[in-house]
């Protein structure tokens, strides 16, 4: 299956979120970190995404928000 991956301002968009929170949100933990997918360019696998939005739907909280944020990077090494 293949993966889509989302640059920023599809991100900003689905997310709801500005630049900077989208990057405050990385280094508290709580937003996956980006993939460098060139020299000076990044983007985010779409479910990681998904993943984010549904549990901030579901209102989860910061800690778990961050064990999934967690879950999804440690997927993607193992994916790799």
């Amino acid at each position: 299956m293949s993966e889509r991956i989302l640059r920023l301002p599809t991100v900003k968009t689905l997310s709801g979120l500005s630049r900077s929170s989208i990057y405050l949100r990385i280094s508290e933990g709580l937003f996956p970190r980006s993939l460098a997918l060139g020299r000076r360019m990044v983007g985010w696998p779409e479910s990681e995404i998904a993943a984010i939005n549904a549990a901030r739907i579901r209102g989860e909280s910061e800690e778990e928000i961050r064990s999934l944020v967690a879950k999804l990077e440690s997927a993607r090494k193992s994916a790799a």
